[in-house]
């Protein structure tokens, strides 16, 4: 009976209940443990998921909103069943307004498909890439707090980037958030009360966003990137601080790595600058060499010189090398783990990270992006493994346990984070938010029907 209401709402072709389709929903490539939804369905309107969410309710079924189904952390595995809301076919890039900067695109749109249109018909506009990818979608990256390449120099967090959102509540309603809730512009979400926030970082437990309007960037001519490396790690936040303060750098990254060999205990500072012209280019380079002239004339630190091969693969945007070090045990398992931490902590969370790896025999890339001019930074802890060998899954297991508990420990808190990590979170967590937080929920879902299982204690 629900399937025939539901073919009623999308099409026959649209919704399905077979084994195949159940398997593939019920896990990503993560290590938590699968749970198969009733259904998957694949709205094409925010009527059609107005209309699925007032048949969820009805039946008491619960819904689990899926982007890209990237997140890797199991926040679109269906804990109690119901349906997995697939938004994939709601991908229409619906506007660009090019002198107030930012386009309005549906909640399945990928971040791929935006950076094509936009470079083929506005070509210079961008907007912040993360490095995922091209699949992974713009509403689900914005809805986890996701960075990316701009989040240094423009905006921060994707979450702060968006301009208005388009949302449907769990009891129905369709509401627009921001300035397009007024007038018929998505230029803003000042200066009305901000509602956003309650559909951002909630782990699709409030609603199910159906567009979102985006902050546009110029897109410069020229792209170069500066390597910086260091091998005592205690330096990065000083580093990290002139380099900052130059002003010039569009995106700025850490990474370390044991491979290749020549890598092993050292650390590469990667600045990207970009520029309209050569003069502005060189102007900018020599601006941040002055920066960090105490730390190479010291012989403390230095720049590294790029063959054009290595060099490509920095300026790519996304970069694909996360990608391929996710599948270095060839096992088809990764999990990459963030942390959100000030900027002072980047010491503490490199050492705890290799400590980790080491305990648990796990290989490992470590790496942090620079969010919001060094308010913040994005530190991530990959671990890739073999999805047929068990003590391989045990030991990451281990470790995205021991990475939570460590990365609270030193004042940051874990980023889209595991059922269980979400649980440590709330541990840590005064009270009286966590109390608000429940209240929240019980108010925008009265039957407990969105994503359940997420940010609930234990």
């Amino acid at each position: 009976m629900i399937l025939k209401k539901l073919a009623e709402i999308v099409g026959k072709q649209y919704v399905s209940d077979s084994q195949e389709e159940k398997f593939i929903y019920s896990r990503d490539q993560g290590v938590q443990e699968p749970h198969e939804p009733d259904y998957v369905v694949l709205p094409n309107s925010a009527e059609e998921v107005q209309k699925i969410l007032l048949l969820a309710n009805e039946e008491k079924i619960s819904v689990v909103p899926m982007g890209g189904g990237l997140v890797l952390s199991g926040l679109t595995i269906p804990q109690k069943g119901g349906m997995v809301l697939d938004m994939k076919r709601m991908n229409r890039i619906l506007e660009v307004n090019e002198k107030s900067h930012y386009a309005v695109v549906e909640a399945g749109t990928s971040q791929g498909m935006l950076d094509a249109y936009l470079k083929k018909h506005h070509p210079t506009l961008k907007h912040s890439l993360p490095d995922a990818p091209p699949v992974a979608t713009i509403a689900g990256n914005i809805a986890i707090h996701g960075s990316g390449h701009l989040s240094q120099s423009e905006g921060g967090f994707h979450s702060e980037m968006v301009t208005g959102l388009e949302v449907v509540l769990p009891t129905g309603e369709i509401v627009k958030l921001g300035s397009c809730s007024t007038v018929p512009y998505w230029f803003s979400r000042a200066p009305l009360p901000d509602l956003v926030g309650l559909f951002l970082g909630w782990n699709g437990t409030t609603g199910v966003i159906t567009k979102v309007g985006l902050k546009l960037y110029p897109r410069p001519k020229l792209h170069d990137v500066l390597l910086f490396m260091t091998e005592d790690v205690d330096t990065i936040p000083d580093i990290l601080y002139k380099i900052i303060h130059t002003g010039v750098a569009e995106d700025i990254n850490i990474g370390i790595t044991p491979k290749p060999d020549y890598l092993e205990g050292l650390q590469i500072t990667i600045i990207s600058i970009v520029a309209n012209s050569h003069e502005e280019m060189k102007l900018k380079t020599k601006m941040i060499r002055e920066a960090l002239r105490e730390y190479f004339e010291s012989k403390d630190a230095g720049f590294l010189p790029a063959p054009p091969d290595m060099k490509a693969s920095f300026l790519e945007t996304p970069q694909k090398s996360l990608t391929k070090f996710a599948d270095v045990q060839k096992g088809g398992g990764f999990e990459y783990v963030g942390a959100i931490m000030p900027i002072e902590r980047i010491p503490d969370a490199c050492k705890a990270g290799l400590e980790i790896t080491r305990r648990h025999d796990i290989p490992y890339g470590l790496g942090a992006r620079i969010v919001g001019r060094g308010h913040s930074a994005m530190f991530f802890y990959a671990y890739p493994f073999n999805r047929a060998d068990g003590k391989e899954m045990e030991n990451v297991e281990k470790a995205l346990l021991d990475t939570n508990e460590a990365a609270l420990k030193i004042g940051g808190i874990p980023w889209k984070t595991e059922i269980p990590g979400q649980q440590l979170i709330l541990k840590h967590m005064d009270h009286s938010t966590y109390e608000m937080m429940t209240r929240i929920r019980k108010l925008l879902d009265p039957n407990g029907i969105m994503n359940p299982g997420n940010w609930e204690a234990e």
